[in-house]
Parts: C-alpha cells; structure tokens; sequence
C-alpha cells in the first residue's frame, strides 16, 4: 500500500529507549534555561553518584513551577499525544488485531508511569509536607487515590474508543472532535476547581473557537464520506482514466497474524494505489482489520463523542486527586503529588484496558476479528511499534500534569492541540482527504485554523498555582 515508512531512520527499540531518554535530557535543559527549583550541579553529578549517594546529595523532587516551565511541559506533551494516535491507527491499517494493538499499549502506557515515579517522584528525601513516591503509598489518602482511578478509568474508556473511531472516522476528525469535546467540557471544570486562576475572559474565548471547530470537524467527516462514495461509485471512470487500478481485486490483503514480514518494517508493496483513489480505498479495506466501508456517518461520530465526553472527565479528576478542593482527606494528610497521582491513575487505566480487551478478544465489537489470547502471545508482527505508543502516550500524560499542577488544569488542556500533530500524520502517512472536494478542503482549513486559534488563546490563558 501506498504508504509512506521511515524504515531507514525509525526502529521500535531505538525509538523505546529514544524517548526514554530524551525525556529525561529534555527536562534537564528546562532546569536550566528556566531555573526550575534543582541543584543542576547535583544532577550533572548523578552519572558518578552511587544510588546511596544520590538520595543524600540533597537533589529534590522535580517540581514544575514557572509559568515558562509549565507551558513548555505542554509543548513537548503536544508532541508526544499527537503522535502516538498515528502508530496505533498505522497498525490496523497494516491489518493487525485492535485487541492485540491495545494489550501492547497499555503494559508500556503503565511502565512510562512507574519510571517517572521512580525517578522525579522519589528523588530526595521525604518531608510531611512533600512525600515521595514510595511513602505516599502507604498513607491514608484513599479519597484521592479513588479520584485519581477514576479519572484513569475514563481515559483508558476514551483511548479504547478511538482506537475504532479512527478507522470509522479517520485520525484527523477523530482527535479534533474528540479534543475540542475534552477542551468545552473538561476545561471549564477545570477552571472552577482549579479556583478561577486562569483568565476567563481569554480562557472562555478559546472554549468558544473550540466548539466551532467541533462543528467543522462533523462537517468534514461527512463531506469527506461522500467523496469516498462518489469515487466508489465512479469507480470505472477512474479506470478510463488510467488512475492505477488495474488487479485491484488481486491485492492481497495483509495480515499481521499470518507470519512472515508485511512491509510494516520494510515499507515494500509490489503494488501501489494512488492516495484518494477509489483503487486506494478498496485496497485499504481488504488490508485493514476493521472493515468500514458501507458504515454510515453516524456509528464514526457517535464513537468519536463518547470518546470525547470521556475525556473530559480524566483531568479533573486529576485536579481534585491532586489538589483535593472537595476536602475529602483527613487533616494532616498531605495531597497526592502529580507523580503518586499518575501512577495510580496509569494503574487504574490498565486494569480496564487488560479486562476489556482480554474479553474483546473473544467477543469482539464493531466487526474486528476474533482472536484468543494465545493469538496475541504468539503475534509479535508490529508489536514494537504498539509497545513505543504506549511510552509516548503515557510520557505524554505525565508531562500534562505536570504542566497542569503549576498553570492550572484548565490552561494544560491546551495540549488538546494534539489533532494538529494528528492532521499532520495523517495526511503524510496515511493520504487522508487526497483528490477530495474543494467543500472537504474549506471546511477542514477552517477547522484547524478555529483549532489553532483555541490552542493560542487557551495557552495565553495560564495562570499559576499559589
């Protein structure tokens, strides 16, 4: 399939231990350049520093507290949640098992989780009024801990959803509808728990630009639907025309679960469709997991909302397992930090991901393939690439909260800006919204601009936590 790969830059261990890494040299060139609260001596010293000597240097916990810092935690946090979307959308489309993909995800989701807390939430040593990671653990903050589940109930619900809207609706719609949902909803909840440090003047402006980019964002699916339709039904004009369709029903579909190598790696096809070609779209069909063409607009969006509505719920409830404004814990308990928070939270998320997707694999919804778990054991083609998702997703998260915490929630939703990197890897890697109308390119133009400008006066919006 014509699908562009970086094969000869980009491989699932380099990238895994890549980001690792880079996330640790990126929050070290922070410290300097915006003067965190840390000894840089102490951590250019960690690489000669026995583990012993570490805890007792004197380094503190790593805690974003500068307007600066915060907003360039969501910049990098943009990145990496606008990315992850595209590995998992890439993997169905080279036909591998959703169930397969997810169960992948979510173990390296949860182990991005246990690094940070093992790293930044445990350095130091341990105050009443600043515990680490490992002391939490044993206190009685039940209270927060429930919010903090329960708020990684409804994102592993959300990221569960989009895995089919993505094929139903397409990456580009999906993240915008479903950020836009995150950003009108679970924005102005924030802003009221976060105790209105954010501008409303500015911050409910951006909310605004966002519902319209809902709006645009429906308009685009279905105009794009029906294009696909058109070129389907126009099919042997496109023959005349001499677009490369000849043997269309001699593609052989590719399948992840039958051995062998499938071009994941190695990019190869012996036979290309041009991208928006309806040759392209049958092609696409045979190879994909999830079959949608015939579907109607409907079950794409109505995913896509749920998704989004589940979204909107997992940072506040965030907000409130951190910063406890419901005064739910006993007195003298100090309130969860960001990085207990985040563990319990990634924890949570994965318990709901293994039981669905466990029972998805003999029940599965919306025509995927049945599949066992002694399947899934046994499949390793494309698991890399599963694996590295779900570190980029949960570094991601991590670094929105930790935004979140200094500016406020309200103003870290601004990484909703996410379906601008999505845009982007889906019309490079995957030809969405090729050879479509001029009615499908205004209307997708005016989405993201709105989305663009929301991103902007949101950010322009941050505040910062006493």
């Amino acid at each position: 399939m014509d699908i562009w790969w970086p094969k000869w830059w980009l491989s699932p261990k380099r990238c895994s231990l890549f980001c690792v890494f880079s996330f640790f040299f990126l929050l070290k060139i922070l410290d300097t350049l915006l003067q965190y609260d840390m000894d840089y001596w102490n951590l250019s010293k960690l690489a000669v520093l026995s583990p012993e000597k570490v805890l007792s240097s004197g380094f503190k916990m790593y805690m974003v507290e500068s307007k600066g810092g915060a907003i360039a935690c969501m910049l990098f946090s943009l990145l990496l949640l606008g990315t992850w979307p595209a590995l998992l959308t890439l993997l169905e489309r080279r036909g591998r098992f959703p169930q397969h993909t997810y169960l992948d995800y979510t173990i390296t989701n949860l182990l991005a989780a246990v690094i940070i807390a093992l790293t930044f939430g445990q350095f130091g040593p341990s105050t009443p009024e600043m515990p680490n990671f490992l002391t939490q653990l044993s206190q009685d903050n039940w209270p927060s801990v429930l919010f903090a589940m329960a708020g990684g109930m409804v994102l592993s619900l959300g990221n569960l959803s989009t895995q089919y809207a993505f094929a139903f609706v397409g990456l580009s719609v999906t993240e915008v509808v479903s950020a836009s949902i995150t950003v009108v909803i679970g924005t102005t909840l924030n802003y009221y728990l976060d105790d209105k440090i954010n501008k409303a003047e500015i911050l409910f402006s951006g909310v605004a630009c966002f519902l319209v980019a809902v709006c645009l964002g429906s308009a685009v699916h279905s105009s794009n639907n029906a294009d696909n339709k058109t070129k389907l039904d126009n099919y042997s004009n496109d023959c005349k025309d001499r677009v490369k369709t000849n043997g269309v029903t001699s593609f052989k579909p590719t399948n992840f679960n039958q051995g062998g190598t499938n071009g994941l790696e190695d990019g190869d096809a012996s036979e290309k469709a041009k991208f928006g070609t309806a040759a392209f779209l049958i092609e696409l069909e045979n190879t994909r997991s999830i079959k949608v063409l015939g579907k109607g607009t409907f079950i794409g969006l109505t995913i896509t909302f749920f998704a989004g509505i589940c979204f909107s719920m997992f940072s506040p409830a965030f907000n409130l397992a951190t910063n406890d404004q419901w005064h739910t814990l006993k007195d003298g308990v100090p309130h969860l930090t960001v990085y207990t928070a985040f563990f319990y939270f990634s924890s949570f998320s994965f318990v709901i991901a293994m039981v669905l997707n466990l029972t998805f694999l003999y029940y599965p919804i919306l025509n995927a393939p049945k599949s066992s778990f002694k399947a899934y054991l046994n499949d390793w083609n494309g698991r890399g690439w599963a694996l590295l998702a779900g570190l980029v997703c949960g570094f991601g998260n991590g670094l929105q909260f930790m935004g979140g915490q200094a500016a406020g929630y309200a103003a870290a939703d601004a990484v909703q800006a996410l379906p601008l990197v999505s845009t982007f890897w889906g019309v490079i890697l995957f030809g969405e919204y090729r050879r479509s109308s001029r009615k499908t390119y205004t209307l997708l133009a005016g989405m993201l601009l709105m989305f663009t400008a929301a991103v902007a006066i949101l950010m322009a919006s941050s505040g910062h936590r006493k």
